[in-house]
């Protein structure tokens, strides 16, 4: 690695493409993946807020998803593209603090919001006569309000602490955004009781959310497995395994890069897994929602045919 020694207060990010043809494959790959990714989301957001078909809790959930991974996404790639293509890797201080903060609280509120949407989906198979109590507008939104002021208090308290912590000589962070984790290791000083809550904050808003889906999953596949209608069981397996693969993409490779020991973990592994969450999962949900997803698919077509009618 580079030696980057530095007097000013600036930290450089060391990035994910490397000087050659190969990284700029990987850096036009990624700017389609990043356009791909803000057309699906602001798409699905349109198409709920603009269909009344979908303005159940189940939709109104997944435009605040759909929000999420748009600023989640925007938050790493137009900066990691700008120093790839200005050949300056500097960020300043107060930028790193801020790109850590909006990526924290999104990754805390995502991790909240999947948690959401796997309880809705479990009142709505396994309680279908009581849905629209227990899944009322207020409880909606108090979910949703409740993911992104829990996502921004855990934040606060990380991106407080990497702001005030003592830096060595060196601020070359080896990653392609102001990962804690990744800026941890540059301090000068023993952080062995914030890595520890690290861990906590991980499990707290990553393992608890993960297992409760689980739990609801496992009674859901069971009430799925005991309906009469055959229609009905497509379709709720349909829904479940839909939001099932979005989980798993998110989470997987989330809680095995937190959850490590400082020891287990290598800067070239972070960052190919950081690639999952940051980067290919918001551009993957438009997609899993909207091809596996009939009533979306419906949506978009009465969309098309509204358009075509207009402009006849």
């Amino acid at each position: 690695m580079e030696n980057y020694n530095q007097t000013s207060t600036d930290f450089i990010l060391l990035g994910l493409f490397p000087p050659s043809r190969i990284g700029l494959l990987f850096f036009i790959l990624i700017v389609l993946i990043f356009l791909m990714a803000l057309f699906g989301n602001l798409s699905m957001i349109i198409l709920i807020l603009l269909d009344t078909h979908l303005h159940t809790p189940m939709y109104f959930l997944l435009s605040q998803l759909s929000l999420m991974d748009l600023n989640y996404i925007s938050t790493i790639v137009p900066k990691m593209a700008s120093n790839y293509l200005s050949g300056n890797k500097s960020i300043s201080f107060i930028g790193c603090g801020v790109q850590s903060f909006f990526f924290l609280t999104l990754a805390g509120g995502e991790g909240l919001l999947l948690a959401s949407m796997a309880y809705d989906r479990y009142v709505a198979i396994c309680f279908p006569l009581h849905y629209a109590i227990r899944m009322s507008k207020r409880l909606c939104v108090l979910m949703i309000m409740g993911s992104w002021i829990m996502g921004s208090i855990n934040s606060c308290a990380h991106t407080a602490y990497i702001l005030h912590i003592p830096y060595c000589q060196s601020r070359a962070i080896n990653h392609f955004f102001c990962d804690v984790p990744a800026m941890v290791n540059l301090a000068c000083m023993d952080t062995w009781v914030y890595e520890y809550t690290v861990f906590v904050s991980t499990t707290l808003y990553l393992m608890f959310p993960f297992i409760g889906i689980a739990c609801s999953y496992g009674r859901v596949l069971h009430a799925i497995c005991r309906m009469q209608s055959t229609e009905g069981r497509k379709k709720a397996y349909s829904t479940c395994s839909t939001h099932l693969t979005v989980v798993t993409f998110y989470y997987a490779p989330f809680v095995y890069t937190y959850l490590r020991p400082r020891s287990l973990r290598s800067p070239t592994e972070d960052k190919i897994l950081a690639v999952f969450y940051t980067i290919l999962t918001p551009m993957l949900n438009p997609i899993i929602y909207s091809l596996r997803n009939k009533e979306v698919i419906g949506a978009l077509i009465r969309l098309i045919q509204r358009i075509q009618s207009v402009k006849m």
